[in-house]
């Protein structure tokens, strides 16, 4: 029996029918008797909009406020996730960062993980259920909930890997893999079956943003491998890994 991590980005999660796409792939990943602990994003544009509402009231909010507003959108998440696995016959549950046990340094709003106990999702797992986890949040030693910034969910899953020993790490995002080039702007650009981290680190301070460079950092330093791949089109990935002969 493996362990598995799969992360979900915003976009993968983005409504209901989107959800219910994800909840099938997690299915087919437990089905084949591996344990799976499930890191969601923020639906779509929640942040944004409720960064939004939160600046309708307040222009200057707190960035403590802010964070506790915040860490909602990955809960809902979660929670939706884990009642359409439950309508689908399995058992599941959600988590937020702290029931998940990440704990965290105190900037609000560019939190840093310092440390996982990781208890409460062996629990879970030893249930036989799937462990939603929300992504992009903690708390800190006084309490207080915090977020991760920019590129949250991918370090949440990537410690998680740690913290747990996982097998794999998965990266689910809106497209199938890291390429050499944007191919929304370059037609030549090449999906890449697999790249070693350095050249992923390379890429990520050139613009490329489908993985954040604290994510690759962190898997890099643990030597944890990344599967880039899509929710959407079921096709390979690209692998991110020590190993990786030099493809740039």
């Amino acid at each position: 029996m493996a362990l598995i991590v799969q992360k979900f980005g915003g976009s993968s999660v983005a409504d209901s029918h989107r959800i219910q796409h994800v909840c099938n792939i997690i299915a087919k990943t437990y089905d084949a008797g591996n344990q799976v602990v499930v890191v969601l994003s923020a639906q779509g544009d929640t942040t944004d909009l409720l960064i939004e509402k939160a600046k309708e009231l307040n222009p200057c909010p707190s960035a403590r406020e802010l964070d506790v507003l915040l860490s909602t959108g990955e809960q809902i998440s979660v929670a939706l996730a884990a009642m359409c696995m439950e309508r689908m016959g399995y058992s599941a549950v959600s988590l937020t960062g702290w029931q998940a046990g990440i704990e965290t340094s105190s900037e609000h709003s560019v939190a840093k993980i310092t440390k996982i106990s990781k208890g409460a999702i062996t629990r879970e797992l030893e249930k036989g259920r799937i462990v939603f986890v929300a992504g992009f949040q903690g708390i800190d030693a006084q309490g207080e909930i915090t977020t991760l910034g920019r590129g949250g969910s991918d370090t949440t899953a990537v410690a998680l890997a740690v913290a747990l020993h996982a097998d794999a790490c998965q990266i689910f995002t809106d497209v199938d893999g890291v390429y050499t080039a944007d191919p929304r702007k370059d037609p030549n650009a090449t999906k890449l079956d697999e790249i070693n981290y350095d050249e992923m680190l390379q890429m990520v301070n050139a613009g490329a943003q489908v993985l954040h460079d604290r994510c690759v950092i962190l898997a890099m330093h643990h030597n944890i491998p990344l599967e880039v791949c899509s929710s959407f089109t079921g096709n390979p990935g690209t692998l991110v890994h020590s190993m990786a002969a030099q493809k740039l």
